[in-house]
């Protein structure tokens, strides 16, 4: 039985056209433990609640699998370039990772090192901002799945707050200046105001 704030937040992302698309087609991709994650579903949230059109200041659509089986590059560009085709008609990009294989360049990318992920439910919880954990899918008898491992609160209060599980300061950081840019109404926690509390 969903909660009234996960059935408002589903109404809402699954309203737009992108992020309807991606659930419709996904499951074409074959693949272990897929999510629609991050941006695409916070951000639409935000535009939604801010009275802005569908799709302002988002840049991609994240989508998470896991094969821990394969962790090769040959692989997950095998994925990518097979979500290229099926996404590629889509106003954004959908940018598709194998999250089996993060902790493999994690730390040459952001400066930190990362312990492997144990499936994509792990590899959300780890997203910079408590406002960002969320993932959607679709299951084997077509139903929306939702993960929000810290509920809802943050998003539909339009507060963002460090998630001081990996991502390192500048990371937040940066992403924050940008999302209060795109949306003022947004109200940021300080780094050290979390990592105080």
């Amino acid at each position: 039985m969903r909660t009234a704030d996960e059935e408002r937040f589903l109404a809402i992302v699954t309203a737009d056209p992108t992020v309807r698309a991606v659930l419709d087609r996904a499951p074409a991709l074959g693949l272990h433990d897929w999510w629609l994650t991050a941006g695409v579903l916070f951000q639409t949230a935000w535009n939604s609640l801010t009275g802005r059109p569908a799709g302002t200041g988002i840049r991609d659509a994240d989508f998470f699998y896991f094969d821990a089986d394969d962790t090769s590059w040959e692989a997950e560009d095998a994925a990518i370039r097979a979500g290229a085709e099926l996404f590629g008609d889509l106003p954004i990009p959908v940018e598709i990772r194998n999250e089996a294989r993060v902790h493999l360049w994690y730390e040459q990318k952001f400066g930190v090192p990362a312990e492997p992920f144990r499936d994509c439910a792990d590899a959300i919880d780890h997203f910079a901002a408590v406002c960002c954990c969320y993932g959607i899918r679709v299951d084997a008898a077509g139903e929306v799945q939702v993960y929000a491992p810290h509920g809802f609160g943050d998003l539909f209060g339009l507060v963002v707050r460090p998630n001081l599980r990996l991502a390192p300061r500048h990371v937040y950081e940066a992403k924050t200046a940008r999302w209060q840019q795109q949306w003022p109404e947004l109200t940021v926690v300080p780094w050290d105001d979390a990592s105080a509390s």
